[in-house]
């Protein structure tokens, strides 16, 4: 049985190595992951070469965005009730945003996914003295939040731009953007990317973020539910019904989503998952999530290749029960007509294999949504779309180019038949633009019985 969720696993230390990224591919992974907040240049190069060489996968490239994190010369513990300076932009222990003006007296500041918990009790000269209220290790690159707080940090930094050239230096896939606020901060890192052909996923960590969703949803290519600083800028007990909300618009929408941080939170230092963080996995996948994705339990942790084991084991079982939640509009596009077709024709026929034509990969995300048993083909002749897909729920992308036949379906059947995604004796249903120059205009459907359908193998 094919895994349909897919899976977005975060490289680091412990998973860099070829023979460990073989092995996650092996395991079930579907894309890669760069925290940039770590890591130099050269380490990225080491990694996407690895990646590249072993499968053809997206690499999403998360920046920093409006994210505030700790700049320490020196790692050190920090004791309950201790008390240290912390500057803006400067000394031994600073933060990276300069936000001096907009702090006051006993506001709370918490570090490291809330892991260490601090009080302002006093400011001066563009330094804070910070009163412990729990203990913990302040380290380079935590991250820093400050709940509640509508912090005016600029969306784009001059030193982004480097990881923009970068990025299109290396053919990266995706930004994921930290600390979304609005629809504006993706609209800012759009006039920075310039021909950037990879998209931009939002990462929803704050309160603004929530609040803000629908128009981030909008002007976003997808959605990264990050529940580590999310679960800290809002109030806990409210995250499981705001990721339920977020997926359930995303897949109204079409835009696909990923569900991250902590979920396999305990393996990184353990070989198997606590329950809580097995149904944990299994309540996203239900949810209508199209990707999970690991963190420090593949980038650190002891034991990446089991985590994404443990992932594939957890979404093949759960996938059984999973259904589609994306309700009937009252307007229905011409895509929403076709996929809604789709979906009613796959509940009410035997079709073996869904097959689209798709150069932007919109058709098969919108056939996605709607959570059919089949498999979807999606059959590209971009590269960039191939490795996007990896990342929808469902999807098998192929890299083909079809675009000169005269006879489109047969050739791709052709082409399929070969390379042994489809079988002689399928039914298969196909779907594809034919008459239109209109983007994101799949207007037919066409089903096959392949046993009746010609087969030359010299056309393939």
């Amino acid at each position: 049985m094919l895994k349909k969720t897919k899976i977005l696993c975060t490289i680091g230390p412990s998973s860099s190595s070829k023979e460990t990224i073989a092995a996650m591919v092996k395991a079930g992974m579907n894309g890669v992951r760069i925290n940039t907040a770590y890591g130099d240049f050269s380490q990225y190069n080491s990694i996407i070469d690895n990646v590249r060489e072993i499968a053809d996968l997206p690499v999403v490239f998360d920046v920093k965005g409006p994210e505030i994190r700790l700049n320490v010369v020196e790692r050190r513990n920090v004791n309950k009730g201790e008390i240290l300076k912390v500057g803006f932009g400067a000394g031994p222990i600073s933060f990276s945003h300069d936000f001096y003006g907009q702090i006051e007296c006993n506001d709370i500041i918490y570090i490291d996914n809330g892991k260490i918990k601090a009080r302002v009790i006093e400011k001066a000269d563009s330094v804070i003295d910070l009163l412990f209220m729990s203990p913990g290790i302040i380290d380079d690159g935590k991250g820093v939040n400050v709940p509640n707080k509508k912090l005016s940090i600029p969306t784009f930094r001059k030193e982004d731009s480097k990881f923009v050239d970068y990025a299109l230096e290396k053919g990266i896939d995706y930004f994921a953007l930290s600390f979304v606020r609005n629809a504006k901060d993706i609209e800012i890192w759009r006039s920075q990317i310039g021909n950037f052909e990879g998209g931009i996923l939002a990462k929803i960590e704050n309160f603004e973020g929530v609040e803000n969703f629908d128009e981030i949803l909008d002007a976003a290519d997808g959605i990264m539910v990050a529940r580590g600083d999310l679960g800290v800028e809002i109030e806990p007990e409210k995250v499981p019904l705001v990721q339920k909300s977020i997926i359930l618009k995303c897949n109204q929408n079409g835009k696909p989503v990923i569900t991250a941080t902590e979920m396999l939170e305990s393996m990184i230092y353990n070989p198997n998952p606590t329950r809580a963080e097995v149904s944990d996995v299994a309540n996203a996948i239900l949810d209508g999530t199209d990707t999970i994705m690991l963190s420090g339990e593949t980038a650190i942790g002891k034991h990446p290749v089991d985590a994404v084991e443990m992932m594939s084991k957890i979404s093949l079982e759960t996938e059984k029960a999973v259904k589609n939640t994306v309700e009937d509009v009252a307007f229905m596009t011409i895509s929403d007509a076709i996929s809604k077709a789709i979906q009613r024709i796959c509940q009410n026929m035997h079709i073996d294999k869904v097959i689209t034509l798709t150069r932007s990969g919109y058709t098969a995300k919108m056939i996605a949504r709607l959570k059919i048993q089949q498999p979807i083909l999606a059959v590209t002749p971009k590269l960039k779309t191939k490795r996007q897909l990896e990342l929808v729920f469902g999807v098998i992308p192929i890299q083909m180019d079809y675009q000169t036949e005269s006879d489109r379906i047969l050739a791709v059947t052709n082409k399929l038949r070969s390379m042994k995604y489809i079988q002689g004796n399928e039914t298969v249903l196909f779907t594809s633009a034919v008459r239109t120059t209109m983007e994101h205009a799949s207007n037919s459907i066409e089903i096959h019985r392949l046993k009746n359908v010609e087969f030359n193998p010299k056309s393939s």
